[in-house]
């Protein structure tokens, strides 16, 4: 069994294989294979699909840990948490360049030059789902404000116990901003937060239960296109699309940069562009870390600032990053399965099962009241149209990426790339929206 200290860091581990463990070689290889089979158990079965390669990932690295396959802490897992998080960061924004399409007009031969009434529409359902999302962290903080979770690993927070001590309310902002943006902007507020490792191994494996149950709620909800109305608009929309599928699921082809050249709108991956993109993010991730120490308070995380100057640059300079963001989502989602990896392996079942339970709590109570008022202020005021209202909740929960699977899967063809935008416009503002709900956090009476 793992010993922690005070800090909730390994002091002392008894493995069977202590030389094994011990060797960094075989800890990065352990990382690299769960990370690809957790990519594998989603694309290949049922059970990996229900799970998301994250959860899947997390699930089988948090096994093989407590029977001593890997050991709980490892130079390669803070490798891992210290410099790939950052560089996945960027690279997983290198398309945000396509957030200035939400509010580009699309008529080329309207002299008004209307938007797409279907993205005005899911734009406005994203808005109401966002500032959901925050409301719900409000209302839920107070009932559960998870006190339990305090920032030692072997004790356990009371009434007593300072606010700014419990990292309660880090999860709290660490959740709001997942059910925003997506799992990068979790990553972003933990590490801004330094929130400790085994709490977010069991935020992580919490959550993502809680997320599974409710797409499966929300697919059921939702009718395809052949059972609803066909607008006049999805009619005439003609709108060239490749199949959209999770991140996980999208296979990569790496070819010869003259063959690339060739055709102008080719956006497979070339050894120029894996290079490209790496320079790129290390070279974000430096600027940001640079003018992070310059103006921001000692200890503050680089993240948030280096994800502002990525959507930035990918919005000023889109050519560039057209050709690089092939290579730099397959690179960002390797690291982040890393980061799943190595999150899954620092955690104590018992430590999970621990604190699982509040923390499942939090998340249902949290989701449950963003759609209630998503379904309350989009349909009941606004009369927002139902499937822009369920897509809108899915891509503040899930992401950009499941929002515009649910889309194609849904046959609402107008509806994918719309989708995948507002998906992206979530990555680039959940993470600020999540930070600044800290200090109201703390303010707020607690009822427990």
């Amino acid at each position: 069994m793992a010993a922690y200290n005070e800090d909730g860091q390994v002091v002392k581990d008894y493995h069977l294989h202590p030389s094994l463990h011990a060797n960094p070689s075989y800890c990065l290889t352990a990382l690299l294979l769960l990370g690809t089979f957790g990519v594998k158990l989603e694309q290949r079965t049922k059970l990996g699909k229900a799970l998301s390669a994250p959860l899947a990932t997390m699930a089988i690295a948090l096994i093989a840990a407590n029977l001593k396959l890997i050991p709980f802490a490892s130079p390669m897992y803070d490798m891992v948490n210290s410099h790939l998080v950052g560089l996945a960061v960027p690279m997983l924004l290198m398309d945000s360049n396509q957030i200035r399409k939400l509010f580009r007009k699309k008529s080329k031969t309207s002299s008004t030059s209307d938007q797409n009434p279907n993205l005005k529409s899911l734009l406005g359902a994203f808005v109401v789902g966002t500032i959901g999302t925050l409301v719900a962290t409000l209302i839920v903080y107070p009932l559960i404000p998870l006190r339990g979770l305090s920032a030692s690993s072997s004790s356990v927070a009371t009434a007593s116990t300072p606010a700014s001590a419990n990292v309660g309310w880090k999860i709290a902002c660490a959740l709001a901003a997942r059910h925003i943006g997506g799992a990068i902007n979790f990553v972003a507020v933990a590490e801004t937060l330094s929130i400790p490792g085994t709490v977010v191994s069991a935020a992580i494996a919490a959550d993502n239960v809680v997320v599974a149950l409710y797409f499966a709620a929300l697919f059921a909800l939702a009718k395809p296109a052949s059972a609803t109305t066909t607008s006049t608009d999805e009619l005439k929309t003609k709108t060239s699309t490749a199949t959209v599928v999770s991140d996980s699921e999208l296979e990569f082809t790496i070819i010869d940069d003259e063959d690339a050249d060739q055709d102008p709108a080719n956006q497979q991956i070339t050894l120029s562009s894996i290079g490209m993109a790496l320079s790129t993010a290390s070279g974000l991730v430096t600027l940001g870390g640079i003018i992070t120490k310059a103006i921001l308070p000692k200890g503050t995380s680089a993240l948030p600032l280096t994800s502002l100057l990525t959507v930035t640059a990918a919005t000023m300079f889109p050519k560039y990053f057209m050709k690089i963001r092939s290579a730099g989502s397959a690179l960002g989602i390797l690291a982040i399965q890393l980061f799943f990896a190595a999150s899954g392996a620092a955690g104590s079942i018992a430590l999970v099962l621990q604190q699982a339970p509040a923390l499942f709590a939090f998340s249902a109570l949290q989701i449950a009241v963003h759609f209630g008022i998503l379904m309350g202020v989009g349909r009941g005021i606004f009369k927002l149209p139902l499937r822009e209202l369920y897509l809108a909740s899915n891509a503040c929960v899930g992401g950009p990426t499941t929002a515009a699977a649910m889309a194609t899967a849904k046959e609402w063809k107008a509806l994918i790339l719309p989708a995948l935008w507002i998906g992206i416009l979530g990555y680039a503002i959940a993470t600020a929206l999540a930070l600044a709900m800290g200090p109201v956090l703390l303010r707020l009476p607690l009822l427990q």
